[in-house]
């Protein structure tokens, strides 16, 4: 499939929908979620980073 025949394929691809926002996908959560696992994360690294 070459790029010209791919490009109408893609804009109907990209115009279906609602913008991207999708209702489930609340961002306060997502970004709390993400925040607790990175935190989580340092937390993990820090305590097995322990030198003496």
């Amino acid at each position: 499939m070459s790029t010209a025949a791919a490009l109408p394929v893609l804009n109907l691809l990209a115009s279906e929908g609602e913008g991207g926002n999708h209702d489930s996908l609340n961002p306060y959560l997502t970004g709390g979620g993400a925040l607790f696992i990175l935190l989580l994360l340092l937390y993990v690294t820090t305590r097995f980073n322990r030198d003496r």
